[in-house]
């Protein structure tokens, strides 16, 4: 027997899928067992993958611990495994290339996401507002929606606020620089940004502060006074049939005018085979079959979205069976997700993210002046690009 030992994290996401998915494997390689182990969202933003490699073979995370990944190779390259299932164009919009980096491809995508809106259709139906296409439709509706008792909503705890930050500025056209020059946040984008989430933050009347991207689909779906969120990594399992008020979901609502679906920070989730399996023939075989049949067609096209699953493979996204039961989740956000910015990913940057989403949440709060909020972005970040590996990790 083969036993494997793999590391995801906590929502039904994430659990319910790779519990169907290791039954359908057993068929294939009874020979295999697997044995997963759960973190929280905190602990998928912010655990180092180099030190999970080395307890775990299977490994759900992010893109931005690519630059880790790359400098300690503690993961193996999957770009044979992505090339047998289809190959980048197999995969929405840039999944595949968010873990593309140096010398290899560190996942296989299996979960997408990016910020998007969420909201509540009844109660926007009450309101008889349209679904906003731009920030100042959302403050507009935000201000309606207070006249009868409701409010718009966003969860901008820590490194939401800094992924918000984000999908503004690259929806204004001038992206948080990724190459090794750094980037100048004082730029006028960035400055918009910053007022525009004091806007929106001045209209909710919840702890938005207080709030990650769980928190705000909890608080969606489970009351009757919040009505729409502009921008959080999409869960499109709170479309389901069984929630008890499904969530809608739409494209970004930015601040390009011109083009209201301009895009955000993507997200989602890669599966990564741990180096560690290099010296045992057979668990290397194993792990990187299950990484195959995890990212195939027929697995994420079934397996994963009846299981609550939120696939990554371009076959799920058109499949009109499967918009339907997420309540036209695939449909409503393709647009934004195939124009979604890559975060940076140098080896560093993991220790930008959690310390730049504190200062952002600060500044918001009006315990940090935007002045010196940029200012201290340039020197956290100049910092990160020059220190080498990371304490803290990525979304």
């Amino acid at each position: 027997m083969v036993h494997l030992y793999g590391m995801t994290w906590g929502h039904r996401r994430a659990i319910e899928p790779l519990a169907a998915l290791d039954h359908a494997f057993r068929k294939e390689r009874p020979d295999v067992t697997i044995e997963w182990r759960v973190r929280p969202l905190s602990g998928f933003e912010f655990d180092p993958l180099d030190r999970l490699a080395e307890e775990n073979d299977l490994i759900i995370y992010d893109h931005p611990f690519c630059g880790l990944i790359d400098e300690t190779e503690c993961l193996l390259s999957v770009a044979d495994v992505v090339s047998e299932t289809g190959g980048p164009a197999a995969y929405i919009g840039p999944s595949t290339e968010t873990y593309r980096l140096g010398k290899g491809e560190w996942a296989v995508p299996v979960d997408a996401a990016c910020q998007v809106a969420a909201y509540r259709p009844d109660l926007l139906a009450g309101l008889k507002r349209p679904v906003p296409r731009t920030w100042d439709d959302v403050c507009n509706l935000g201000e309606h929606a207070t006249k009868h008792g409701m409010s718009v909503a966003i969860g901008l705890h820590g490194v939401h606020s800094l992924m918000t930050f984000f999908s503004l500025c690259a929806n204004l056209g001038s992206p948080y620089a990724t190459d090794e020059c750094g980037p100048d946040p004082a730029t006028p984008a960035a400055r918009e940004a910053l007022t525009q989430m004091r806007r929106l933050v001045g209209l909710c009347r919840a702890p938005v502060l207080d709030w990650n991207s769980i928190r705000i689909q909890d608080a969606l779906a489970e009351s009757d006074d919040l009505v729409y969120c502009p921008a959080v990594y999409g869960f499109a399992a709170y479309g389901e049939a069984d929630c008890r008020n499904r969530l809608a979901f739409g494209p970004f609502p930015g601040l390009n005018h011109a083009e209201s679906d301009a895009g955000s920070t993507i997200g989602g989730a890669g599966l990564g085979v741990s180096s560690r399996v290099v010296n045992d023939p057979e668990r290397c075989k194993a792990a990187l079959a299950y990484a195959r049949l995890a990212a195939a067609s027929a697995t994420q096209t079934t397996i994963f979205p009846r299981h609550h699953g939120q696939p990554a493979h371009v076959d799920a996204w058109s499949d009109a069976g499967v918009d339907a039961a997420f309540n036209g989740f695939f449909s409503d956000t393709r647009g934004t997700i195939e124009r979604s910015w890559i975060r940076p990913r140098y080896n560093g940057y993991l220790r930008f993210q959690a310390e730049a989403g504190d200062m952002i949440e600060a500044h918001l709060r009006g315990d940090l002046a935007e002045a010196n909020l940029l200012e201290l972005l340039k020197v956290l970040d100049a910092n990160c690009r020059d220190g080498g590996a990371d304490d803290d990790g990525g979304l």
